[in-house]
């Protein structure tokens, strides 16, 4: 939901399958420090305050599970959506400000980790330290300016990839598809200032007042960086030129997520014939990375389109639109007040629909985690995360991939070769839980109290320059993709491992005060959503070793398709906002993972209560251990949405909006309708179910 990697190491849309939808952060100002008063408490493992039991669970179940959910918690002002995860991320949000006031202390006692997190969100939180962001940018802004022919890009674009500002393209390190093993590297569309591609493109009111706001907003920040307005305008219109034919020649974020259209090993020499304006000898060079010989071209055809586009600009206009990378790529929180205010209003009021900037402690809370995570992690985990909720978790992970080898077993739509080849993958799945074996090593990092531009830059070169020595290089299995804060969890296909930061294994989703059919309703779902990532339409194509390899029989495969049609038809006829229906092709991982996730939750909880001679008819406060089961999935996803942030979620984003998280499952599932007492036929009873897993 808020995890950020950096654009070095999270390239292609199909690498991580997460539970949670990804937002963007915005720059924020606000208060210096949250209001002492303010309680950030988490709600329990099954909540009936927020249920609404006048709602027919049969029509309705995310009404019934969550209808008082708005009502008790409103969409904070400076927020575009809140819900069960983003309780569980404020509560974790202030528990890491604690620990950073407490490192911030300029305290010669404290370690070297402790200094980099404490210098880092001090710098951050001092306002006074931005003042001087746009002379601290002149030397880039300057090389710009001195740029005499397109050819002499390369080495500009380099230090751009290496500060997260991907002018015209994507550059880093990711496994090999083929030999997961080895780690290659990769080149990838880029250049974009909207959400994706589609936004240029699309047609429609909305799409054309987005495209006008957005011109808008370019022309107000020129204009702050210095521009007289008519240049800023006409500099504006030149910029949304430019990036309207990248993203002609962009792939879109449907097609993205099939791995074979985004894998496409080939020599360097290749690429350079694509795209000859570019030296690419040079840029590689220039990046630090190591020799390059063959690397994934994730999408030639826009590597061809992009030669073309560079020929034909003007040198001008190519200038113009790098300032613009430039300044839209440096993170708010070291922005001018004037330019912050700016870019969350395009990004987060129009957007987003979200009325007010977050505080700064919470940017600066957030800004530090995804700098320096492993070294917030490691205070964060001593304090925060005790060794019975690893072990707990381990055992519960255990649990549902021991229902998935039996559902396996069950499956009479697969054929016995394809059953041996999962259940070989299943075997081959790693549990990462908690956080990772080894911390990271921030040694080589500086961070400066009072330097705000420089510790950002500092950190996210760092990170890119970490990320592409690894290419050339074995797969280090052990390394994790999220800070151990993180409240989210996900799968990666080449790694073929589940990873369940401690953040996440809080109250509602891991209560140790909860029933097990609650435990197993909230989180259970969760790790069988991620493990059914492994065998949805995207996961299924790699083999238990993390290959993009072929492991299913041909009769299989289709009978596989035509299940999972089904889905994309289903969810594919919900109406998300207005007159925008949900895209049952972008979501239908994320549906897959949903629906197969409860099933293997409820197998493993029903093992669980045998084990345990729990009396599955018998209520308690209320309600049978099976309805607590299915209440607590629906309460995972408890929800409060501004429409102008589920319009955008539903065209960019492929988790399906909550409400339909809940509905959208629990109707394939006819033990729901047997707990809840439904009839054939009703809303969440059809007669003909779709199922995958």
């Amino acid at each position: 939901m808020r995890n950020s990697l950096s654009s070095v190491s999270r390239l292609l849309l199909i690498s991580i399958f997460s539970v949670a939808q990804t937002t963007f952060i915005f720059a924020q100002t606000g208060p210096a420090a949250p209001d002492a008063d303010k309680k950030y408490d988490l709600i329990p493992g099954l909540d009936k305050s927020l249920m609404d039991t006048s709602a027919d669970p049969c029509t309705n179940f995310y009404q019934y599970a969550c209808g008082n959910f708005s009502k008790l918690h409103p969409i904070p002002s400076d927020q575009s959506s809140y819900d069960s995860f983003a309780i569980v991320f404020e509560h974790t949000q202030h528990e890491l400000y604690g620990l950073l006031e407490k490192t911030s202390a300029n305290d010669p006692g404290r370690t070297p980790n402790e200094q980099k997190i404490g210098d880092f969100y001090a710098t951050c939180m001092d306002t006074s330290a931005t003042s001087n962001t746009l002379a601290a940018l002149q030397p880039d802004l300057d090389q710009i300016a001195n740029l005499k022919s397109k050819e002499e890009l390369a080495p500009l674009l380099a230090r751009f990839q290496l500060l997260g500002i991907n002018a015209f393209l994507d550059f880093g390190e990711q496994q090999d598809y083929k030999d997961a093993t080895r780690q290659i590297a990769v080149v990838d569309q880029g250049g974009l200032g909207l959400p994706e591609r589609d936004y240029y493109l699309r047609t429609g009111d909305e799409a054309v007042k987005t495209r006008q706001q957005y011109v808008q907003h370019i022309t107000n920040m020129l204009k702050l960086m210095g521009e007289p307005e008519a240049k800023a305008a006409s500099d504006a219109k030149s910029i949304m030129q430019l990036e309207t034919t990248l993203a002609k020649n962009s792939m879109d974020v449907t097609s993205q997520r099939d791995p074979k259209n985004v894998y496409h090993l080939m020599p360097v020499t290749q690429l350079s014939g694509l795209t000859p304006r570019i030296s690419w000898n040079h840029f590689f060079e220039r990046t630090g990375a190591p020799s390059i010989t063959d690397l994934n071209v994730a999408n030639p055809g826009f590597f061809k389109g992009l030669n073309l586009i560079i020929a034909a600009a003007d040198l001008d206009t190519v200038k113009t639109y790098l300032r613009w990378q430039l300044i839209n790529s440096t993170p708010g929180i070291t922005l001018p007040d004037q330019m912050d205010a700016e870019r969350f209003d395009f990004y987060g009021r129009k957007l987003r629909g979200q009325p007010q900037q977050e505080a700064r402690w919470k940017r600066c809370v957030d800004a530090t985690d995804n700098a320096l995570g492993d070294a917030v992690g490691q205070v964060y985990v001593a304090k925060e995360f005790p060794p019975s909720s690893k072990a707990a978790t381990l055992q519960m992970v255990k649990d549902i991939e021991g229902a998935m080898d039996k559902d396996i077993d069950t499956l009479d739509w697969m054929s016995a070769n394809t059953k041996v080849k999962a259940k070989e993958k299943l075997h081959l799945v790693a549990d990462k839980i908690g956080y990772p074996d080894h911390w990271r090593d921030y040694s080589s990092l500086t961070i400066t109290r009072g330097d705000a531009l420089g510790n950002v830059q500092r950190a996210t070169e760092f990170e890119s320059r970490r990320q592409l020595t690894k290419i050339g290089k074995p797969v280090n299995r052990g390394e994790w993709d999220m800070t151990a804060a993180t409240v989210n969890a996900d799968y990666s296909p080449s790694m073929n491992d589940i990873n369940f930061p401690a953040g996440i294994l809080q109250s509602p989703f891991y209560d140790p005060h909860a029933t097990d059919a609650e435990v197993y309703g909230h989180i259970g779902g969760i790790v069988g959503h991620e493990l059914t990532h492994g065998f949805d339409d995207e996961g299924r194509q790699f083999d238990g070793h993390g290959n993009l390899s072929d492991w299913w029989t041909a009769e299989d495969g289709k009978k596989f398709i035509a299940k999972a049609d089904c889905e994309v038809k289903e969810y594919g006829s919900f109406t998300a906002v207005d007159d925008v229906k949900i895209n049952g092709k972008l979501t239908l991982g994320e549906n897959t993972a949903d629906n197969g996730g409860l099933r293997l939750a409820y197998m493993a909880f029903l093992e669980d209560a045998r084990r345990k001679n729990i009396d599955l008819s018998q209520k308690q406060d209320s309600y049978t251990p099976i309805q607590q089961f299915f209440l607590a999935h629906g309460q995972n996803w408890c929800d409060n949405t501004r429409p102008e942030e589920v319009r955008l979620q539903v065209q960019t984003d492929p988790h399906s909006p909550d409400q339909f998280r809940v509905n959208g499952v629990v109707r394939n599932m006819p033990e729901f309708g047997k707990a809840f007492g439904c009839k054939p036929g009703q809303p969440l009873m059809p007669v003909n179910a779709c199922r995958v897993w």
